[in-house]
């Protein structure tokens, strides 16, 4: 077995052991980072294919709050770096950036590459030592850190350790979860790893699933229950899929109806399908006379719905839906969905749960392992899409690079 010795090793070649590397590099620290797959951030180089999301441009506090149950201890990171702080950095790579219409940040030329080709390439010139292809297995009985590369296993001896490995989702990409295994047995505490961000299953007809599987809903509105039973609603967009329903507007509230359906075995959505009216002009409008027309093409000149959201109505009340406009109308302003499970993790945009926040100390350094330190989406905490997950990552790097600086810098 090889052995090697570093100053600090960082496990993970995403956004999180990236900024880590930074951070600890410019404080003139030696630093070999270890990636699983031939090149380091390949999930920000998808995350970025249609545009990359750096941040967004909410301001805080508000910011914090998309962080849920977790809006105190991520909001202690992003004292540390924020958004604006996010912006700054990309111009220091020669990356503008601008605020979409949305209050989403984006490159101004929306594009993940040029700024991560950048990066590293700075981050090499400042004295990284890059090994890629190199998966983290755990530790020997003497705390060296053990690493199956291409030439066979090897030992690794570090003052100080990051371990930013990823989560759960898009495991194709490196994010496997294959990391939880060795830390539980080091005796951390690890939330199961969830789909966060992801669609959901609906029972379709095969009928519907033919015709409509990929068709776009927008706009509507989403209305649903929090846990704790308070209505909530929210204007977007989705997509009905073959399995169910997915899209940005059901990723925002999929924390929500994931641990409904962890609760209830299932979760009740109801869509409203045309936002620009209320159930009483609805109601008046589809009672003009059909003067002989289908009732399909009563429904679009009179109430604008054809398409998936007219196949949505019929799903729901069946074929003869026209024989009860009052039940047609209230099934368009509240359309019932129940959502039976969350996709699979491997499909999922993020992961929920992880590292527990608990075992670990402000600095992020695990309470159980002195001188190892986690960051990034391998910590429990979630975030809806919008910049949110990234800019998280980008601060928890930071915050557990300076952790272990301070720590270093400790007499032992």
């Amino acid at each position: 077995m090889t052995l090697l010795e570093t100053d600090i090793a960082i496990i993970g070649g995403g956004p999180a052991g990236l900024m880590a590397a930074e951070r600890l590099l410019a404080a003139g620290r030696q630093v070999t980072l270890f990636e699983a797959k031939g090149s380091p951030g390949r999930k920000f180089l998808i995350a970025g294919k249609g545009g990359l999301n750096l941040t967004h441009g909410e301001p805080r506090p508000q910011f914090d709050q998309r962080y849920r149950e977790r809006a105190g201890q991520v909001g202690h990171w992003l004292d540390r770096f924020d958004g604006p702080a996010l912006r700054q950095w990309a111009a220091g790579l020669g990356v503008d950036t601008y605020v979409g219409s949305s209050g989403r940040v984006f490159p101004d030329d929306r594009k993940a590459a040029p700024l991560l080709r950048g990066w590293v390439r700075r981050l090499k010139e400042q004295g990284l030592v890059l090994r890629v292809n190199h998966r983290w297995l755990g530790w020997q009985a003497d705390g060296r850190l053990r690493l199956a590369g291409p030439e066979g296993e090897l030992a690794v001896r570090a003052n100080a350790v990051i371990l930013a490995t990823g989560g759960g989702s898009w495991p194709q990409l490196g994010s496997d979860g294959q990391w939880v295994a060795p830390l539980r047995q080091a005796g951390v505490e690890v939330a199961e790893l969830q789909p966060a961000n992801c669609g959901f299953d609906v029972a379709w007809s095969e009928h519907f699933i033919q015709r409509q599987a990929g068709a776009p809903l927008k706009p509507v509105i989403a209305h649903w229950h929090d846990l704790q039973g308070q209505p909530q609603q929210l204007q977007g967009e989705c997509v009905v899929s073959q399995a169910g329903i997915e899209g940005s507007l059901i990723y925002a509230l999929s924390a929500d109806l994931r641990q409904a359906v962890q609760r209830d075995g299932q979760a009740l959505l109801e869509l409203d399908l045309v936002p620009g009216r209320s159930l009483e002009r609805l109601r008046k409008d589809l009672d003009a006379p059909r003067r002989g027309r289908s009732f399909s093409e009563h429904l679009r000149r009179q109430a604008g719905i054809g398409g998936v959201k007219a196949a949505l109505l019929y799903e729901i009340l069946g074929r003869g839906a026209g024989d009860d406009l009052d039940a047609v109308a209230r099934t368009l302003k509240r359309l019932p969905l129940t959502l039976r499970a969350a996709r699979p993790l491997a499909e999922a945009i993020s992961s929920a749960g992880g590292v527990r926040l608990e075992g670990l100390d402000q600095a992020l350094m695990l309470n159980r392992l002195d001188g190892v330190f986690c960051a990034g989406e391998m910590l429990d905490w979630e975030a809806p899409t919008g910049g949110y997950l990234l800019t998280a990552c980008f601060a928890s790097g930071l915050v557990a690079a300076e952790g272990a600086l301070a720590w270093l810098a400790r007499p032992h």
